[in-house]
């Protein structure tokens, strides 16, 4: 009997959901041997840079079975499959769980209090294919602000992106740019957890075609939320946001119990 974790990646989803995987991933190594299943050959190929021992490709998620056997375990991030996919697995695994989107696991390694030596960061996400950063640049006219570059970027987009920003940060110094960033405005659901873990002030930025199952949460947190690239309001929250009361992260690796 085999362990898998299967996880939805790509460069129109981006990788909110990988860098949680690779958290429970690395924890659940320490006592079992577990593989990492990504629908993206190009971040499978990487995994191992993240500290993942075990890591395959499988393009798309109808491709599990090709991989597993009837009666391994499974681990399921994503919402890709319908009910009736998700009952057949239910059927072919003897232990299924299915992660809740929402769910909120960031690396311990993020709560080590870092010198903040970035005044103001932007991480737009680690996908953008339709490039929509480049489409509301405007939002971040006046701002002495730094480039934190995505995984998924087209060598031509990454090129344009470099000629904006005074200072750019390649997709390697992610955690770099995440720990040391005194402000952080970000697309990214997970990236805004790990900056608020190491002592940052997250600002997040909600895209149309990513959900919104951290809203709640985030509110708790009292993130500040900024809707439409609304460059107003972008400005406001900067103006204000040392003022800005941000509820403190709990650690919550010790109570993953999954498998």
């Amino acid at each position: 009997m085999k362990n898998y974790y299967y996880v939805h990646t790509g460069h129109r989803i981006g990788l909110d959901r990988f860098r949680r995987a690779v958290t429970i991933v690395k924890e659940l190594q320490k006592k079992m041997e577990i593989t990492l299943l990504c629908s993206d050959f190009r971040i499978a190929h990487e995994a191992r840079h993240f500290g993942i021992d075990l890591c395959v490709g499988v393009d798309i998620v109808r491709n599990i079975p090709y991989i597993a056997n009837h009666g391994d375990r499974l681990i399921f991030d994503s919402d890709e499959a319908n009910p009736i996919m998700l009952e057949d697995m239910k059927q072919f695994f003897s232990k299924f769980v299915h992660i809740d989107n929402s769910k909120p696991v960031v690396d311990e390694k993020y709560f080590i209090q870092t010198p903040k030596t970035i005044k103001l960061a932007l991480f737009f996400g680690d996908d953008d294919y339709e490039k929509d950063l480049e489409k509301n640049l405007d939002i971040l006219d006046g701002l002495d602000i730094e480039l934190l570059l995505g995984f998924y970027y087209f060598l031509d987009y990454e090129e344009m992106l470099k000629t904006k920003f005074k200072k750019f940060h390649q997709f390697e110094d992610y955690d770099k740019v995440i720990t040391t960033s005194e402000v952080l405005i970000t697309s990214s659901p997970q990236a805004v957890l790990e900056c608020l873990a190491s002592g940052g002030k997250p600002i997040y930025l909600q895209r149309e075609d990513y959900p919104d199952d951290f809203t709640n949460l985030y509110e708790l947190l009292n993130i500040p939320i900024i809707q439409n690239f609304n460059k107003t309001l972008i400005e406001a929250i900067l103006g204000s946001i040392d003022g800005n009361n941000y509820q403190s992260l709990k650690k919550n690796l010790s109570n993953l119990n999954l498998l």
